[in-house]
């Protein structure tokens, strides 16, 4: 089978290779991003590390009913309930292992009283694996925004 020379030169390849690389290297336009001092706009479905929210009185609002994880897929969720005197339960301890989770939301999505949020932050670069495992008072401190995920009364999830 014989094939046009134009179509299987290499040297012609090659020159058109180089050719889109120089394109690249004297266009002023600059894809690369400064990253501590800017950094890109993320979407509002992002999701980050973990956030508890509280109440007015700075209480947990989580009420320890074990939903978060049941639902965990990758079981990084460590939780053990208490109750006060009222009868009101609350969590002795609550732990999530940032290193296991997949960050898919099920523990926002299944949660009644939306005290757990993924939230929408990407910087939680440690030095030592312990650090990872965020407890109850790590989390309550955590201020980032939280992620908006998918809306059921939105029908097309837009």
């Amino acid at each position: 089978m014989e094939r046009p020379l134009e179509r299987v030169s290499y040297v012609r390849a090659t020159l058109k290779g180089m050719a889109v690389t120089l394109k690249h290297l004297v266009d002023p336009h600059k894809v690369t991003m400064e990253y501590p001092e800017t950094k890109w706009d993320l979407s509002p479905r992002w999701r980050g590390t973990h956030r508890m929210l509280t109440t007015e009185d700075g209480k947990a609002k989580c009420v320890a009913c074990g939903l978060c994880p049941t639902v965990c897929p990758a079981n990084c969720i460590k939780l053990t309930p208490g109750e006060d005197e009222q009868g009101n339960r609350y969590p002795l301890v609550f732990e999530i292992d940032e290193f296991r989770c997949i960050f898919c939301g099920y523990c926002q999505e299944v949660c009644p009283e939306e005290a757990i949020h993924v939230g929408r932050h990407y910087e939680n670069a440690e030095f030592d694996r312990a650090s990872f495992v965020y407890d109850l008072e790590r989390l309550m401190a955590q201020t980032h925004p939280v992620s908006e995920l998918w809306d059921p009364a939105d029908p097309k999830g837009e």
